[in-house]
C-alpha cells in the first residue's frame, strides 16, 4: 500500500515474550511503530525477547496515552472480542491506522474503544494469544492489499540463512 502508516498499540502487555513476538511480526509485516501502555513490560524488558532485533528499525515506545500524538489521518482500530465488533474478514483496512490490542488478561480501556473508528475481532472459537492475534491481523491487512510484494526474491531475502529449499 502506498502512503500508508501502521502502528501497533499494546495495552499494558502482560509479558516480554508477547512483546518480542509482536516486534517480530511487526518486522515481517512492515509496521512503522509499536507503542505500549502500562508498566508490566518495562519491569521485564531486561529479558531479550525480540529475537530478530526489530526494535533497532521499528520504534518500541512506552506511552502514557495510547492515542496521543497520532497523525490526524490515523484511524483508530481496536482489535478485541467485543460484542458488536466487525468480523476481520469483512473489515476494510484504512491506509493509516493504529491497531490497538488489549492485554491477554483484560481488555482495551473503554475510553479508547469509545474513540475508535472501528472495532474488529478475529472469528475464532476461543481467544488467541496477543502475538497470534497481531500476526493474523497484519496478515489480513497484507492479503487485502493491492500492492503485495511476491516471488522468489522476497523468499530469498526473508528466509533463514540455512534454508535453501527450491520447489522442483
Amino acid at each position: 500500500m502506498s502512503n500508508t502508516h501502521v502502528t501497533i498499540g499494546l495495552t499494558n502487555p502482560k509479558s516480554p515474550s508477547n512483546v518480542g513476538s509482536v516486534m517480530r511480526a511487526s518486522g515481517c509485516y512492515r509496521v512503522d511503530a509499536v507503542r505500549y501502555t502500562g508498566v508490566r513490560y518495562e519491569k521485564a524488558v531486561k529479558f531479550h525477547t525480540d529475537t530478530k532485533s526489530v526494535a533497532r528499525h521499528i520504534p518500541l515506545d512506552g506511552v502514557a496515552d495510547m492515542l496521543e500524538g497520532l497523525d490526524a489521518e490515523t484511524k483508530i482500530v481496536c482489535v478485541e472480542l467485543a460484542e458488536g465488533a466487525t468480523s476481520l474478514p469483512q473489515f476494510v483496512h484504512p491506509d493509516k491506522a493504529i491497531y490497538v490490542f488489549g492485554p491477554e488478561d483484560g481488555s482495551i480501556d473503554q475510553s479508547v474503544v469509545s474513540k475508535a473508528d472501528a472495532v474488529v475481532y478475529v472469528p475464532t472459537v476461543g481467544c488467541m494469544n496477543l502475538a497470534a492475534t497481531v500476526n493474523v491481523l497484519l496478515y489480513d491487512r497484507l492479503a487485502k492489499s493491492t500492492q503485495v510484494e511476491m516471488g522468489d526474491e522476497l523468499i530469498k531475502k526473508s528466509r533463514d540463512n540455512r534454508n535453501h529449499l527450491i520447489v522442483k
